[in-house]
Order: structure tokens, then sequence, then C-alpha cells
């Protein structure tokens, strides 16, 4: 059973950071790629980052590419995948979710049905 676990969600200011960590264990299955979306209130889930747990291969969104980078710890199990957010705007605001797939193509790593598991989420509020 997968289990994925967000923290490092908070309100912060315009033009500030945050970093969000996402803890991967329980691979009864090889997992191919671990992303991260985000949903902001009477919005859709939309995928902001991933990347491909054996190589570290990042992959990000034109709405965040620049400012936010993925990373991970040991593609080993369990497995930690950062995501740094800087120059953050008030349309960043948002649950985040941490996900994960079994396969995807890269084309589809940014859609939710691509993805198996999904954490419970961390809210990411910017606002002066």
């Amino acid at each position: 059973q997968v289990q994925l676990v967000e923290s490092g969600g908070g309100l912060v200011q315009p033009g500030g950071s945050l970093r969000l960590s996402c803890v991967a264990s329980g691979f009864s299955l090889d997992i191919y790629a671990i992303g991260w979306f985000r949903q902001a209130p009477g919005n859709e889930r939309e995928g902001v980052s991933a990347i491909s747990r054996r190589d570290g291969i990042p992959f990000y969104a034109d709405s965040v590419k620049g400012r936010f980078t993925i990373t991970r710890d040991d593609p080993r199990d369990p497995v930690t995948v950062y995501l740094d957010m800087n120059s953050l705007r008030s349309e960043d605001t948002g649950v985040y979710f941490c996900a994960a797939t079994i396969y995807s193509d890269e084309s589809d790593l940014f859609e939710e049905v691509a993805y198996d598991y999904f954490g419970q989420g961390t809210q990411v509020t910017v606002s002066s």
C-alpha cells in the first residue's frame, strides 16, 4: 500500500518562498514518477511538477517554470520529494497534493488521471 504524506505548507507573502516535502513509502509495485498537483477553491486540480523516481528527471508546468524546483533524495523506498517554491504569487495559493504513478507517458505527467495514489494535501496561502 503506497502512502504519500505531504508537509511544509503555510502562509507566505507574495515574493516569498516555501519548501514542500512528500514522503512516499510502501512500494509494492515500482513507482515511475511522483508529481505535485494543486487545487485552488472552485478550480480543478492541476499538475505543476513531476520527477521520475529512478533518474530524477524533473518536469514543470509553464506556470511554475523558473520559479519552482523539484528534487528527490534516495530513490529507494521511502523516497522524499521536495518542491522548492520561490517568487510566490497569489495565484499559487491552493492545496498542494503529492501523487505517485506506476506508469505514465511523459506527456501525461500533469494529468490527474495518470496517477494511482494521492496524498491528503497541504495548504499553501500566498497573501500579504
